[in-house]
């Protein structure tokens, strides 16, 4: 997560979107950089409503607003199973390199998932309780441009990125049954996916 005081501005850091890569193009602009640990960095808007918010306010910056970018539910999850089937993680109880997308899909799709399929949910990470309290600027990871031309224009800044975290590249195919059936379960992403303008 970074924050910018004067520009009243946190950059929420949603897994699997990029945000490393704007973590580091924009981290020495910031006024607060927070990249460790995990829990931390990748905070969720209702953690940050919890803890974060408080203490921003009684420092005085009551209105800073949230940013978060939120990745097509179906390929946010491939972009999981490609980063879990690193060769690193052979072996691991949360590698997915010997399983196919599918079974990964179907493996999110359980009440109770395995270990390498407990990869959280967007949804849940960037609004709160009941799907409310939204995140105040959420742009689509497809649209990149957007993005940069809004950060351009509230930070005064110009930067570049550097691809980070590029996952190996895998199939990602699903069969159609599995499909539909991921499509029900992700139903929460879809309805946010789906309020966002392209």
């Amino acid at each position: 997560m970074l924050v910018f005081w004067k520009e009243k501005l946190a950059f929420m850091a949603t897994p699997k979107t990029g945000s490393t890569a704007y973590h580091e193009a924009l981290r020495d602009r910031a006024d607060i950089a927070v990249a460790d640990p995990t829990t931390l960095k990748h905070t969720t808007i209702q953690r940050y409503n919890r803890f974060f918010r408080p203490m921003f306010t009684v420092a005085g910056a009551d209105d800073i607003e949230t940013l978060a970018v939120m990745r097509e539910p179906i390929e946010w999850l491939g972009s999981w199973y490609r980063f879990r089937g690193r060769p690193f993680l052979n072996g691991n109880p949360n590698s997915t390199a010997d399983m196919s997308f599918d079974e990964f899909a179907l493996a999110y799709c359980q009440g109770q998932r395995p270990s390498f399929a407990a990869v959280g949910s967007q949804a849940k990470f960037l609004t709160g309780p009941k799907g409310q309290d939204s995140v105040d600027h959420l742009f689509r990871y497809s649209d990149q441009a957007g993005l940069m031309a809004f950060l351009r224009d509230r930070l005064e800044v110009d930067f570049s990125l550097n691809q980070r975290n590029v996952s190996p590249k895998k199939e990602l195919s699903l069969d159609a049954k599995t499909e539909r059936k991921l499509r029900r379960k992700l139903a929460a992403e879809y309805a946010l996916w789906d309020s966002l303008a392209d």
